[in-house]
């Protein structure tokens, strides 16, 4: 049994860092979106802006609230190595990315960008699960995934349409409302009767 699956208040400092993480770049798919499909106008932005910042706030404060557990758990060696690991993960998912992208384009078939970029994002949720034992994360993996692969299929204009921006950006904030109920019903968790 992890450190972290040992202390409850660590456990939800991990969701609020979650959180802030699928906050912000909910945020940036929605604005994606938006920019996509009405061009640059700050006013249409604002309110994505808002919902980000606001969801991102929220998860500050949990993460405020449990920041001594979670400085006590980054000091294990576990953590050292998740963290490690999780690093590496996320140069692995950009460097896919970095690649894909480029072959999309010297194939003539740059439309299909978004979603590859969608999937390789949904993929690398996978291995997180496993990092950080998180259901949620297959949860999160399969919808991105799922979305990459059918929004080309079913919406109009294919690979082309802003709505995969926009279902990849919901996707992440429900996320983030995920890992912020979780935290809060451990929070509200009531207490074992004492004998």
């Amino acid at each position: 049994m992890t450190m972290q699956a040992l202390n409850p208040s660590a456990t939800l400092a991990g969701s609020a860092i979650g959180a802030m993480f699928f906050s912000i770049f909910g945020g940036a798919w929605v604005a994606a979106w938006c920019v996509q499909s009405y061009g640059p106008q700050p006013l249409k932005v604002l309110p994505i802006a808002a919902i980000a910042a606001f969801l991102f706030m929220l998860a500050w404060r949990q993460f405020s609230r449990n920041r001594v557990a979670h400085k006590a758990q980054e000091a294990t060696p576990e953590a050292k190595r998740s963290g490690r690991l999780f690093n590496i993960i996320n140069a692995v998912q950009w460097i896919a990315i970095f690649i894909v992208g480029n072959v999309l384009k010297n194939m003539g078939w740059q439309a299909w960008f978004i979603p590859a970029v969608i999937l390789i994002v949904g993929l690398h949720f996978f291995p997180l699960a496993w990092l950080f034992k998180a259901r949620r994360h297959v949860a999160i993996g399969l919808a991105l995934c799922v979305w990459a692969i059918g929004y080309p299929l079913t919406l109009r204009h294919g690979p082309v349409n802003p709505g995969g921006c926009l279902g990849a950006g919901l996707i992440l904030w429900t996320a983030a409302v995920s890992a912020l109920r979780a935290g809060f019903a451990v929070q509200h968790k009531p207490l074992p009767p004492h004998n």
